[in-house]
């Protein structure tokens, strides 16, 4: 018999545990060992992999890992403190499945997708959480004896209403389909009319089955498409470094690589603020508790461009902290995937940010070792790389069972320990990601930010997006991009040699690449995220700042080459184009033009005229 891991908290409820169906009938298992979050219970008949347990009189939620003879592995989702050997074991019906339905926009949510918003300030074990009385408008699309397949809409879910008498609450952030169910189909028998309604109800029969407004579906299986779609259409992260040099498509996938105090955790909660996304999944796996209600609290706080709302209303955040249970973290990440694939079946575009997949690769490490499972490099379990690469291929823009395009966008913080990307999390993402935005230590602590290295970055959809931004109007990107990206490699080629021998040692060009170096990474690639002005930059912008950093740099090789001195085109004001991106709006391209065209003018005059 194992170790038990304390005294069960006093008040503990007796009921089933939080998200999980009603125990099942027959004399109860018991439970055998406990090592943490691993339990080892008798077996139960009926019991299957990945199918939930209720643990103890608490009724824990568990999850079944492995069936060994007549001895059932499971991983609970709960503190196990005060679970006993010989405590009651009951089935707890299917896998772990999240309800998915209008009530998650606005949300807080642990791993389980319970509910943290009103909860104690501890959520006591097996606690059942409070049910959502609100009540919610819908709109038949469908009538009785229409037929509909599976993916088929039967009607709209536009919003909450104040209370039971139907007064409005204004109008909902994002409304939502009523979809058949995946492998339901046949005659509309009933539909509901037009009203107010909780977020069980039955609003439809669809050939015998019945259609709820809440669903529940299993966060290990990924939702059905009709097909998988190549889109060239770029991600709008508002991050110039990102947008600029290493876009991702929608439906892609991107990794965030960087150490302790490189700016991952704002560089992320940037992309969630201002990215042109339709709703926001932000799943906190084992983040600081403190960093999550900084998340929280901007979101909450935050108008939305799109309704001029707040932000929070087409956001869904899980927040589970570094201090909830090891395994409620591992869960996190395949509920929020889940999440995101319910909005992407509803024809929406999402993004789903995971900070940080470490986190989550440390819960599957320690539960491997307490299960006895073969340790691979650095004691991570030998599926590690087969694990994240099922979660990124979650990722994609399809077409749904309806019929309606929709998109989720993976972003996945990693969090190397003592910055070392060679460790297994690090190199194992790399191999399943389509971008990856290496935020670099040395740029972080010159206070450069968003400090990715544009030298330790890539994007493979940097070519779609080039032909679907010139089909779209902007045949110049290709070779802008380009552009920059030589005249930074350039820059950081000589970078080593004025370290050692200072600038005035080179010749002249190579004088002009390091300066057009330097006004890009100031003038285009850093940006604040505190400056109302500088925290979000539209396209036309981007283009607008890296066009005018491009034109000065040539103009500036074009002086040294003609023989005016480099130390004179060096102590030129470039100050208007520096604080071109601070002092103009996110939207306004035709400032940074005026801007350009005062250095350049500046710079004729000191090459003795206009050319």
């Amino acid at each position: 018999m194992g170790a038990v891991n304390g005294p069960r908290p006093p008040g503990a409820p007796t009921g089933p545990g939080p998200g999980t169906p009603p125990a099942g009938p027959g004399a109860p298992g018991r439970v055998l060992r406990v090592a943490g979050p691993l339990v080892e219970t008798t077996y139960l008949p009926g019991t299957a992999m990945h199918g939930l347990l209720a643990l103890g009189p608490s009724g824990l939620t568990g999850e079944v890992v492995a069936l060994r003879g007549d001895t059932a592995v499971v991983q609970a989702y709960e503190y196990t403190g005060g679970l006993a050997p010989g405590d009651p074991v009951r089935p707890g019906g299917g896998p772990l499945a999240a309800p998915l339905g209008p009530g998650l926009l606005g949300g807080v949510f642990d791993g389980l997708l319970r509910p943290l918003a009103g909860a104690p300030e501890r959520l006591v074990p097996g606690a059942a959480p409070a049910p959502d009385r609100r009540r919610w408008r819908f709109r038949p699309l469908a009538a009785e004896g229409d037929r509909a397949a599976g993916g088929g809409v039967l009607g709209e879910v536009t919003g909450p209403v104040a209370g039971p008498d139907g007064g409005a609450a204004g109008p909902g952030p994002v409304p939502l389909p009523v979809l058949v169910p995946p492998g339901c189909g046949g005659p509309v028998r009933r539909i509901a009319p037009e009203g107010a309604y909780p977020a069980d109800a039955v609003l439809a029969v669809v050939g015998g089955a019945e259609v709820p407004m809440t669903v529940r579906w299993p966060v290990r299986r990924p939702r059905p498409v009709r097909g998988r779609t190549g889109t060239r259409e770029p991600l709008r992260t508002g991050q110039r470094v990102l947008d600029l040099l290493f876009p991702v498509v929608r439906g892609g996938t991107a990794a965030v690589p960087g150490g302790f105090g490189t700016g991952k955790t704002v560089l992320l909660q940037q992309i969630a603020k201002w990215c042109d996304a339709d709703v926001i999944v932000h799943v906190g796996c084992g983040e600081r508790g403190n960093e999550m209600a900084d998340v929280i609290d901007e979101l909450a706080a935050l108008e939305d461009p799109r309704t001029g709302g707040l932000l929070a209303d087409r956001t869904v955040v899980l927040a589970t902290t570094s201090d909830m249970p090891m395994m409620a973290r591992e869960a996190a990440v395949h509920t929020g995937a889940t999440v995101a694939e319910y909005f992407r079946d509803a024809g929406l575009d999402v993004v789903l940010i995971a900070d940080s997949t470490s986190r989550w690769a440390e819960a599957l490490r320690e539960f491997a070792s307490r299960s006895g499972e073969l340790p691979a490099e650095e004691g991570y379990p030998a599926g590690l790389a087969s694990r994240l690469a099922a979660f990124y291929e979650r990722a994609g823009a399809v077409t749904t069972l309806g019929g309606r395009p929709g998109s989720v966008t993976v972003v996945g913080a990693v969090s190397p320990p003592g910055g070392d990307t060679a460790e297994p999390v690090t190199a194992q993402t790399e191999r399943f990601v389509r971008c990856l935005w290496t935020l670099d230590p040395d740029l972080a602590h010159a206070r450069h930010y968003p400090a990715v290295s544009w030298s330790g970055s890539f994007s493979r959809d940097a070519a779609a997006v080039g032909a679907g931004q010139a089909a779209a109007g902007d045949p110049d990107w290709a070779g802008r991009r380009a552009r920059t990206a030589a005249l930074l490699a350039g820059a950081d080629r000589l970078a080593g040699l004025v370290d050692l021998v200072g600038v005035t040692a080179l010749p002249a060009a190579e004088r002009m690449t390091v300066l057009g170096g330097r006004l890009l990474r100031e003038a285009v690639l850093q940006q604040s995220a505190l400056s109302p002005n500088d925290a979000h930059c539209s396209a036309a912008k981007t283009a607008a700042l890296a066009e005018a950093a491009l034109a000065v740099a040539g103009r500036c090789r074009e002086l040294a080459a003609a023989g005016t001195p480099p130390a004179d085109v060096e102590e030129a004001d470039f100050g208007p184009l520096l604080r071109a991106r601070e002092e103009t709006g996110p939207d306004d391209a035709s400032g940074v033009a005026a801007r350009r065209d005062a250095v350049l003018a500046a710079l004729a005059v000191l090459g003795g005229g206009p050319r």
